[in-house]
């Protein structure tokens, strides 16, 4: 590159030659397995797991009733929530493996029916056994006499967990256009997602109609999902991260001391409104703040990872994750009922010594019950060999609207008693039917043709549920 040049002594003219331009440094897309989000997801699971056994406050009431309260409700107990609520994170990097995933299928042909498909099926599959386990497991503790007010407060915090689930169909059916969209508009895509987030909290709050409300499942998901697309493309720079950390905490300020906005950023115990459920704008800013911060950190973080034993260590528990935070309301469940309920042992006053140690001890004894759990469990990550195939566009939407609207109604009535459970569950597996390419039976000796063979699916999904509950594969 040709320069002109000042000299630095006497008073000679500029001379022109060619020098070497300094180079900026231009972030390079994700390639392959990025270790740093295996890194991420471990940070989020570890927390999510400690925090569902160390924040609640369970104790008996002489009438025999279990009261489940949290360390939220005690004052200053908010603050607590702007570290603990780290659900933002696994949105972007699924935001990152969905791009990825979507791009590489896109350079192998593959349609998008059957991108929806697989990933639909990766998504709900592991969700069936759980459910199956919770609602027997429910049924017979009552029948063994277990009281059911405590057997329903587990099921109901184990179908809580769902909800990620229930949102994250959504933005996987919108991950084709979305990536449209960001190679086309780049920032704009997140920014007018968050408009709309701005917009629907306006319609919430300023002119009461809650029902909207329910719009930013999509905004401020799918926002936060975008910067996910932004970092596997390499657009998320230094200089961008110190933006997304300041402005994302000033707005976050902002809200909560100026506006209607509560304090908790979980969305349990709040006194005020929930910022999940849905989700606020609020939400959305302490989003780019963890985004920010996680990517500032990206160097050091990815060292770490990149080390042999942390690499083996991640390879090893990443493919296990979901199913860890899938079963791990399991072990808790029984813990806390044995030690609570059965023991007599109420949860020690929040904020004190004995709670530390209550906390500390709780996850040594729940380790040794959750790894061997994962490790039983891990076998329905797999969705078994009758899902395969190109369902279509219209099969495996329809397959997509029925696994969400089944999520949800698990994530709302929980795992336990009723018919509720029992049509969630249904409609996970319907989904899941829906998603495998349509199946014709043979034609008949008459020579009249067959008609639709779902009758038969069901039968053989039911046959790979009870071969992988005995640890075959099918």
């Amino acid at each position: 590159m040709t320069l002109t040049v000042e000299p630095t002594g006497g008073d000679r003219p500029p001379t022109t030659a060619l020098v070497k331009a300094p180079v900026r440094a231009v972030p390079k897309p994700v390639v392959g397995r990025d270790r740093f989000l295996d890194a991420l997801r471990l940070f989020v699971m570890v927390l999510v797991v400690v925090q569902h056994w160390w924040l609640p406050v369970l104790t008996v009431q002489p009438e025999g009733e279990l009261a489940a309260t949290s360390v939220l409700s005690t004052p200053g107990g908010f603050a607590l929530t702007w570290v603990s609520q780290v659900m933002p994170l696994i949105f972007f990097v699924g935001g990152a493996a969905n791009l990825i995933s979507w791009r590489s299928a896109s350079a192998r042909g593959e349609k998008a029916s059957v991108w929806w498909a697989k990933r639909l099926r990766r998504l709900a599959w592991p969700v069936v056994p759980l459910a199956v386990v919770w609602i027997l497991a429910s049924h017979i503790a009552v029948l063994g006499g277990t009281p059911v007010q405590p057997v329903l407060i587990g099921a109901g915090a184990a179908g809580m967990v769902l909800w990620f689930l229930a949102a994250y169909v959504l933005v996987v059916v919108a991950t084709p256009v979305l990536v449209a969209a960001q190679e086309r508009f780049g920032w704009w895509v997140p920014a007018a997602l968050l408009t709309g987030a701005a917009l629907v909290d306006l319609s919430r709050y300023g002119f009461g109609v809650d029902a909207f409300g329910f719009l930013n499942v999509a905004f401020v998901w799918l926002a936060v999902h975008q910067l996910g697309f932004h970092y596997a493309t390499g657009t998320i720079r230094r200089a961008h991260t110190g933006w997304m950390i300041a402005v994302g905490a000033a707005v976050a300020v902002v809200l909560v001391y100026a506006g209607p906005y509560s304090l908790n950023m979980t969305g349990v115990f709040a006194a005020e409104t929930s910022n999940v459920a849905p989700p606020t704008l609020v939400l959305a800013a302490l989003g780019a703040v963890q985004v920010g911060i996680a990517v500032l950190l990206r160097d050091r973080i990815a060292a770490w990872s990149d080390r042999p034993g942390p690499a083996r260590m991640l390879d090893r528990v990443s493919p296990q994750l979901m199913t860890v935070y899938l079963w791990h309301m399991l072990p808790i469940t029984i813990v806390a009922g044995v030690v609570v309920y059965g023991l007599g042992i109420d949860t020690p006053d929040p904020m004190t010594g004995l709670w530390l140690l209550w906390g500390v001890l709780g996850v040594a004894v729940l380790l040794p019950l959750l790894l061997p759990l994962a490790h039983w469990a891990v076998r329905f990550e797999n969705p078994p060999k009758v899902l395969r195939g190109d369902p279509g566009p219209i099969r495996v939407l329809a397959a997509a609207a029925l696994i969400g609207g089944g999520l949800l109604a698990l994530t709302v009535a929980g795992l336990g008693f009723g018919l509720a459970p029992v049509l969630g569950l249904v409609a996970v597996v319907s989904g899941l039917l829906l998603t495998a390419a349509p199946r014709l039976r043979p034609e008949r000796v008459d020579g009249s043709a067959g008609g639709s063979a779902e009758g038969s699916s069901w039968v053989h999904l039911l046959s790979s549920f009870v071969a992988r509950i005995g640890g075959r594969s099918a």
